[in-house]
This record gives C-alpha cells, structure tokens and sequence, in this order.
C-alpha cells in the first residue's frame, strides 16, 4: 500500500489514500508544490523536511509518497512533467538500468545528493535475548542455498544453532523488506554478498565468475525462514513485539524511534550507533540520497527551497532537526560538497553498474 505525506496550510498529515495522490494532468498546469516518492527509510526525513519548510516559509504544499527505492525510481523515470516526482528518494545509489531507463523516457540532468548516513539494522523485540551474528551466519542462515559436495543445496537449517555453535536454537525467522525496497538491496549487498564470499567455495566462485557469485549469493530463502513484510517498517517492529525469536530488518532510525520495543543483533560484534555506523565500522552501512530533475528546479513552486533545506545547517549538520529524527550526519565537508552541487545544480554522469 501507498503512504502519502501532505502537507495542507503546513500541517503534515498522514494518509494512506486520498492526499490529492493525482497530480495535475501536463496539459493542465504544473502542479503548486514538490512531489517526492521512494525509499521507505528517507521518508521520515523527507517529511519533516517538507513539514519545516512549510511551517517557515508558507510555501507550498508538498507531497511524500513511500513506495521503496526501487518503486520510487520506476514512477521517477517514467517521464518528464507533472505526472511524474520531481525527485526520488533512496535508500542505495541509482543503479545503471535506472538511469537508462530514465533516460529513455527523456528524464535527463539529473542531480544526485546524499544527504546522509544510515544502517541496515537486524533486531529483535524486547522480550527476546539479542545475540552477536557475523556476516558468515547471516548468509548461511538465509541464503536460498548453500554449498554441498558436488555443487549447491537448498538450504536446510532450521534454528540458528544449526547455523553456528553458540547461537540459539531458535527458529530461524527474520521479517523483512521486499524486492522493491533500497534496504533490501543493501541488505543483500553488504549482508549476504559479503557473508557468502567467507564461504571458500563462494569466495573461488566470485572469483572466477561474478555474475554466478550474486545468483548464489544474494537469493533469499523461500520456506518461510525470510518473510516479505512490505515497505512499511514499523509494521515489522510490531510483528517482533508480538513474535518469540523474530528477527526483523529495517534502517537505523526505525531502531531509534523503538528502543523502548526492539533491541539490535549486533552484526561482526559491532553494535549500530551513530558513531559507528558514520565511521562506517558497523558492517552494514550505507548512504541515503535524493535524485532530482534539474529540469523542474524552476519549474515547480518551492522545489528549489525544499531540495537546499534537506543540505542546510538547520537539517542535516550537527544537532539538526533531521539528525534528532535518526539521520547519521555527513562530515562537515562532504555536506558542503553536496551543498556546492545544490547551488550549481551540478548533474550526475551515468552510474558504472
């Protein structure tokens, strides 16, 4: 399902249908505001960011669609015009095949801005005993198959002791995002991927053969032992409150916002913080963006103002509103050099992969 953030005489309302979600037909008129749609995990920021520059500004009002970052850059690329975002959030980079596809739907100059950190979180509720899990034991618990003599076997553990010795013997059940969301590919990248290449076996296979590596390494199982819960976050946290040994998967600033209901697996011995995960010494970091079509800059009332507040001192630098939310801070220089490119609406060349 669609969640949609508006804004009406700035105040933010959430909405699950409705929200004025049909904008302005081209032929038409442009629409009065910024339009923004993708990752499930920049949503929280993108609204209060839209929530602040109503409340200071007056301006316009703004539109927040959480679809995931995969569904966001498909609306995104569709084409040019108010039919379309004028910017896609992202919980990962753009990749290659995204940017074509832009591309070829004539949505071009396009300016990449991260404007932030954040982790890929595994938890669990409260009630339950949190434990240490490396890379290895996260793939080998929930790779759709594993090395065998002879070639690959469906996987067979059952429990986490089944996995490693000193785990425990719980079933192994962890909630978490769909093929559509950006947390699910890093989750596949920086967990599974780097898990399966401590397997010799794999590791020889992502040498000899990349392609054949990722097919291995990054299928999730289907028996039930990873579930598909939706884009929607805090409806995980709710499933591990009420669910023994789950485990779920979801960005830092949902952990923050649910200490008081979840508690974090640490992953390597490292624990997601703040400290750790912008040092990056937590496995399982990663950049948050927004992709913006330069084309609409002077196009669309307010957008300009909305895209400079997500870089601004007052959001994203030390103590800002966005970091109060859950957003790991970039350094002051890197903010800064995202900041020049806002200024310059400096355009992104095409991603290598």
């Amino acid at each position: 399902m669609r969640t949609f953030f508006c804004l009406v005489a700035g105040v933010g309302v959430l909405m699950t249908a409705g929200c004025d979600s049909k904008p302005a037909q081209s032929s038409g008129g442009s629409r009065s505001g910024p339009w923004a749609a993708g990752s499930s995990t920049v949503f929280p920021f993108a609204t209060r960011v839209a929530e602040n520059v109503a409340r200071t500004t007056g301006g316009p009002p703004a539109k927040v669609e959480s679809l995931g970052t995969g569904g966001g850059f498909k609306l995104f690329c569709g084409g040019t015009g108010s039919n379309y975002p004028d910017i896609a959030n992202a919980s990962r980079a753009m990749k290659a095949s995204e940017f074509e596809q832009c591309a070829a739907n004539g949505v071009t100059d396009l300016i990449e801005i991260r404007i932030g950190y954040d982790g890929v979180v595994i938890a669990t509720g409260r009630q339950n005993a949190a434990f240490n899990l490396s890379l290895a034991d996260i793939h080998r618990a929930l790779a759709a198959e594993l090395p065998a003599a002879g070639g690959f076997a469906p996987n067979a553990t059952k429990t986490w002791a089944d996995v490693a010795a000193g785990l425990p013997a719980t079933r192994i059940q962890v909630y978490g995002p769909p093929p559509t969301s950006g947390t699910r590919d890093a989750f596949l990248e920086l967990a599974m991927e780097a898990g399966a290449a401590k397997d010799p076996v794999l590791k020889a296979l992502k040498g000899s053969d990349e392609k054949a590596f990722k097919s291995r390494s990054n299928v999730l199982r289907g028996d039930g032992a990873w579930v598909d819960s939706g884009e929607n976050d805090n409806a995980i946290i709710g499933t591990l409150t009420k669910t023994p040994g789950a485990l779920g998967v979801f960005g830092y600033s949902f952990l923050d916002e649910n200490r008081d209901q979840v508690a974090a697996i640490t992953v390597g011995g490292v624990a997601p913080t703040l400290a750790s995960i912008s040092d990056g010494s937590y496995p399982l970091s990663r950049s948050l963006f927004i992709y913006v079509k330069k084309s609409n800059l002077d196009v669309i009332p307010g957008l300009q103002v909305y895209v400079s507040a997500f870089v601004s001192d007052a959001a994203s630098g030390p103590g800002g509103y966005l970091i109060d939310r859950g957003l790991i801070p970039l350094s002051p220089e890197a903010r800064a050099a995202e900041r020049a490119k806002v200024t310059a609406r400096t355009t992104m060349t095409a991603p290598t992969h």
